[in-house]
C-alpha cells in the first residue's frame, strides 16, 4: 500500500470525514508513530502507528451502501409473505447478505432508496433528530391554490400531530394537475399522500429524486450502483 495523508487514512477507517480529521490534526489530537501528526503528513497504515484521541484507528469496515431507483410495484423490505417483489430482489444475490433498506418507499411510489449493512447510516437517516432531508417530485390532481400550499409548509396535523414544515415549490402546472416539488425533514407513513388527500388534491405520481445529499442524477429505473464512502460518510459524523 502506497503512502496517503492522514486525513485520508483518518476518513477511510471510517471514524470521521475527511474535513473533520482535517479538524482532529489542527487540535493535535492525532498522533504519527508517537509524535504529534502535522497536517499534510502521509503514512502507511499497515506499517505506521497512528493513534486519535490516544486511540488506535478502527478496523477499515466493509461496509456497502448501494443507491437504487425503485421501481412502482416493488415492495420496500427485504421480504414479503405474499411473494411480491422486493428491493433485494433488485440487486445480485451475492451482494444481498447483510443488506436492508434505509427506511421505506410506497408500493405505489418510485425513486431513490439506499440499501446498506450500516446500523449507524439507518439509524442516522431515519431518526427524526437529524433532520436529514427528502426530495420528492410530486404531481397532483388540480391546482392547490397559495393559501393551501402556505398551511402545507407550515405544517398539517396528521393523526393528532403536526407535521415538521416543509419546503413546497411548484414546478408545473399541466391541464388539471399541478407538479410540485416536496422536501421534507421527516418521513412519517404516506406523508405526502397523506397530506394531498386531506388537502383535496390526491398524488396522481409520487417520485423522490434525492435523500440528503445523494441524488439519483439520471440513475434509470430498476438500477443500483454502490456509493463510494466519500458519498455517504458524511452522513454518520
Amino acid at each position: 500500500m502506497s503512502l496517503n495523508r492522514l486525513q485520508k487514512i483518518i476518513s477511510e477507517s471510517g471514524l470521521s470525514s475527511r474535513r473533520k480529521a482535517d479538524i482532529l490534526i489542527k487540535q493535535g489530537r492525532v498522533t504519527l508513530n508517537g509524535k504529534q501528526a502535522i497536517l499534510g503528513e502521509k503514512a502507511n497504515p499497515l506499517y505506521d502507528h497512528i493513534l486519535v484521541d490516544g486511540k488506535d484507528l478502527p478496523k477499515k469496515p466493509n461496509h456497502k451502501v448501494f443507491l437504487l431507483n425503485k421501481p412502482l410495484g416493488v415492495i420496500s423490505s427485504c421480504q414479503d409473505s405474499h411473494g411480491r417483489k422486493t428491493i433485494l430482489s433488485l440487486i445480485p444475490s451475492n451482494l444481498r447478505r447483510g443488506m436492508h433498506p434505509v427506511g421505506r418507499l410506497d408500493f405505489d411510489s418510485r425513486g431513490a432508496i439506499l440499501l446498506t449493512n450500516n446500523g449507524e447510516l439507518t439509524l442516522r437517516l431515519t431518526h427524526p433528530k437529524y433532520s436529514h432531508t427528502k426530495t420528492y417530485l410530486v404531481w397532483v390532481s388540480g391546482q392547490p391554490n397559495h393559501s393551501i400550499l402556505e398551511s402545507w409548509r407550515r405544517g398539517i396535523s396528521l393523526d393528532g400531530k403536526m407535521t415538521m414544515p416543509a419546503r413546497i415549490e411548484v414546478l408545473d402546472k399541466v391541464n388539471r394537475k399541478t407538479l410540485l416539488k416536496v422536501i421534507l425533514k421527516e418521513g412519517r407513513n404516506r406523508q405526502i399522500r397523506r397530506i394531498a388527500n386531506l388537502i383535496g388534491h390526491p398524488v396522481q405520481d409520487l417520485q423522490r429524486i434525492s435523500i440528503s445529499n445523494i441524488n439519483l442524477n439520471g440513475l434509470q429505473e430498476g438500477k443500483w450502483r454502490e456509493l463510494r464512502t466519500k458519498e455517504w460518510i458524511s452522513l454518520v459524523n
